[in-house]
């Protein structure tokens, strides 16, 4: 009985899981799949604590309300800005908790396999170790693998991510750094736990589970510190399959089936989303993976001329007299928190009878979607959002374009230079309209380091200051 109810529970849920990412593709039905994903996983806890091996009931509840405050704090506190750093920082506790699960699941084998040979009573062990002592000798190699590989895909994903956040929050260089040796130190990690797994295979002893471990928290890191900080978005999805990947790992070694399920579910979901945003990056999915890219190839062209600078009368007058506007969001209007301000400035134009519209890259901001949550929060209307594709052939027909904190999604170089660190990357073509003025607030490269011609164009105007603060001295001037 509680094996069916648990199976049962745990189908339920699994369907939950696949709803809640069905209905995150569309932003009119992400809130409705939130709640699908947090009725699936309240029921996949509650299935999992009254099935078999339930115990420890009061250690259980002690966790489960200590994560639940920890969750609730992070949620009332961290701002969107800093998503991205908390989503990579939430896949490293998947990963470290992947390899303390595995870790676990050798330690309980070994002392099966000891209760074994002392001709010990196994029928009182516990559910896990029961289901160890049933295995025949093959499957017990096949279990061996499972573990292995979900401790070191784990391991992969912990120091990875840690990288990530500390780069993503400014607490370690955004820069592509490689230790001596690049990849030669990648492939001889691998070489390692290559030859650890043979190891581990043959013997089952926990050094060579150890030195693996090591090995593949170097790799991580490596990987990672590789990749410069304009690819980071990408960077995030990619640890968010490998989180999946461990945790499918894991349920495989554990026989859970929700796990494997959830794992492959956000392994692959994950997967395809890199795969996406790296055609639209221009960029090669292998190359990412190995941490190959973020560098430049060679000297980059220099930029020649100076910013302009233009005051909030300026853009206004130029508003007042355009028919189209484009507008592009990017990390700074995140940070600025202006969203409000934006989505008020498109209702005073839109209520004038001008036709304004949002150009969104798919790697704005550092998390994909960022900005289509941003958008959606101050309540701008969906059907003018746009995506890069949907709205670039219509850039040189309009009158005024308004870039707010972004560089590198509107950067002329990622086409004119070939040694730009960007070269290839599909960007929006703001420059082809008529006017274009910059919300931003100084002279620098932004995040990526990456000098942005589109500041030294003719038709471009810099609107120097901090976004909130910059529209709320353009709002009163729009009559």
């Amino acid at each position: 009985m509680e094996f069916g109810f648990t199976t049962a529970a745990y189908v339920v849920a699994a369907v939950l899981f696949i709803l809640s990412l069905g209905g995150l593709s569309g932003q009119e039905s992400a809130k409705r799949a939130v709640w699908y994903g947090i009725a699936g996983m309240a029921l996949a806890i509650f299935a999992t604590l009254i099935g078999p091996g339930a115990g420890l009931w009061l250690l259980s509840l002690i966790l489960i309300a200590l994560g639940g405050v920890i969750g609730y704090q992070l949620a009332t506190k961290v701002q969107m800005t800093q998503m991205p750093e908390l989503v990579a920082a939430m896949h490293s506790l998947v990963g470290l908790a992947a390899v303390f699960v595995g870790f676990i699941a050798h330690f309980e084998m070994a002392r099966v396999a000891g209760l074994k040979a002392e001709g010990a009573d196994l029928t009182t062990l516990g559910t896990f170790a029961t289901l160890i002592a049933k295995k025949t000798t093959v499957e017990l190699n096949i279990l061996r693998v499972e573990l292995f590989l979900g401790v070191f895909i784990g391991a992969v994903t912990f120091t990875g991510s840690v990288i990530a956040y500390g780069k993503l929050a400014g607490k370690v260089d955004s820069a592509a750094k490689k230790l001596p040796g690049g990849h030669l130190l990648n492939a001889a990690a691998a070489g390692i736990s290559l030859l650890a797994l043979i190891w581990y295979f043959n013997t089952g002893g926990f050094f060579p589970l150890f030195i693996m471990t090591l090995a593949a928290l170097f790799i991580g890191y490596h990987l990672i510190t590789g990749i410069g900080g304009a690819d980071m978005p990408v960077v995030v999805s990619m640890l968010n399959s490998y989180s999946g990947w461990a945790a499918a790992a894991i349920g495989f070694s554990l026989g859970n089936d929700l796990l494997i399920v959830v794992g492959a579910l956000v392994g692959s979901s994950g997967a395809i989303l890199s795969y996406i945003m790296c055609k639209a990056m221009n960029r090669s999915f292998v190359s990412v993976i190995l941490g190959g890219f973020g560098g430049p190839a060679g000297e980059q062209m220099a930029v020649e001329g100076e910013q302009v600078a233009i005051d909030a009368d300026g853009v206004a007058n130029a508003l007042n007299e355009a028919d189209s506007v484009v507008i592009v969001p990017g990390y700074g209007m995140a940070v600025a928190q202006a969203q409000q301000n934006v989505a008020e400035l498109t209702r005073k134009l839109r209520a004038k009878g001008k036709n304004v519209r949002f150009a969104i890259h798919p790697v704005a901001g550092r998390l994909p979607g960022h900005m289509n949550v941003l958008l959606a929060e101050a309540k701008v209307p969906y059907d003018i959002v746009l995506e890069m594709d949907e709205i670039n052939d219509d850039l040189p027909d309009t009158d005024v374009v308004i870039v707010i904190g972004s560089n590198d999604i509107v950067n002329p170089a990622a086409q004119d230079d070939p040694n730009s660190p960007i070269a290839g990357m599909p960007v929006l073509e703001v420059w082809k309209a008529k006017q274009v003025f910059v919300s931003k607030r100084g002279q620098g490269t932004g995040y990526s380091g990456i000098e942005n011609p589109l500041f030294y164009k003719e038709n471009t105007r810099m609107f120097y200051g901090d976004a909130k603060a910059s529209l709320d001295l353009l709002l009163p001037k729009i009559d």
